[in-house]
């Protein structure tokens, strides 16, 4: 009489491969909603959380599932090795997040000046649901950034006040900040109108009327703003996302002119929690370079 084997089935390598798969495609999901969608980054940091969660059950499971594999031959090995195949992006993430909010500090609001950090025009304010933090950045922030973040530092440039500010806006928009405010525009706006006279009509206005001069026309009269900041400051703030996730800041950039240099000063603070995972640190690190390429040769020390 023969005897015919039949190998048990893992039920746990099974389920995990459903879950796995439940937990990527939400991951995937929620990752393009915050990014392109109306996701809030609170929500998101929910769901994602909820999706780690599952994946971290999957993982469980498929180790019930190998073990059952080894012990008895139960089938199920490639539904395991599916799983844990699955579970690598939401768990990879958010370890990855995990690490940066215990071993970076705990700031959202980072700054290049310390001391007398720039102003903003309008004071971000949003909904934290429920990611409470500090309404306002404490002088320990302030040391907390200058022992973690040393570098941080403005830069200066032996240029001209309207040619830093061209530069400024030119990286501004290549880096993907929307300038959305400015302020102290009156200060650059002498160097930045450039009254061009045609000589041709100049020359046939002369002929018809003789020597008499010809009065030339006043100028529009620019708008005042309220002045922020410095008496010689140009303000700049605006709206950043970060590539891939899509968490929003708030960004000022700070002109300043000293004798025959000017000053930039940057800020950036996360819209959302206490914690910016170094996020900000690394945008205004990465602004600023790309600063002093667009204004090579102008650069201070």
């Amino acid at each position: 009489m023969t005897i015919q084997y039949e190998r048990p089935v893992s039920h746990a390598a099974h389920w995990a491969r459903r879950l796995a798969l439940f937990s990527c495609v939400l991951f995937i999901a929620i990752v393009l909603s915050h990014r392109f969608g109306p996701l809030t980054t609170p929500h998101f940091l929910a769901l994602a959380g909820f999706a780690a969660v599952m994946a971290g059950l999957a993982v469980l499971l498929a180790a019930v599932g190998l073990a059952r594999l080894w012990m008895v031959g139960a089938r199920g090995g490639k539904a395991a090795l599916t799983a844990l195949l699955f579970s690598l992006l939401p768990l990879g993430i958010s370890g990855a997040a995990a690490y940066a909010y215990f071993y970076r500090p705990a700031l959202y609001d980072v700054t290049t000046d310390t001391i007398a950090p720039p102003p903003w025009l309008s004071q971000p304010a949003v909904q934290q649901d429920w990611l409470p933090r500090a309404a306002t950045v404490t002088a320990r922030d302030r040391e907390v950034q200058l022992e973690d973040y040393p570098a941080l530092s403005g830069r200066r440039y032996e240029g001209a006040l309207d040619r830093v500010y061209q530069g400024a806006r030119k990286v501004a928009t290549a880096y993907g900040i929307i300038i959305t405010s400015e302020a102290g525009l009156d200060n650059i706006q002498a160097d930045l109108e450039d009254l061009v006279v045609d000589p041709k009509k100049v020359a046939k206005s002369q002929e018809a009327l003789g020597d008499v001069p010809i009065p030339e026309a006043r100028p529009e009269a620019v708008p005042a703003l309220p002045h922020i900041g410095g008496p010689g400051d140009v303000l700049l703030q605006g709206e950043w996302r970060s590539p891939i996730f899509g968490f929003r800041f708030d960004v000022v950039i700070r002109l300043r002119e000293e004798a025959e240099t000017t000053l930039v000063d940057m800020r950036a603070a996360s819209r959302y929690g206490p914690h910016d995972l170094g996020i900000g640190a690394d945008l205004v690190e990465g602004y600023l370079k790309a600063l002093d390429a667009e204004l090579l040769g102008i650069a201070g020390d």
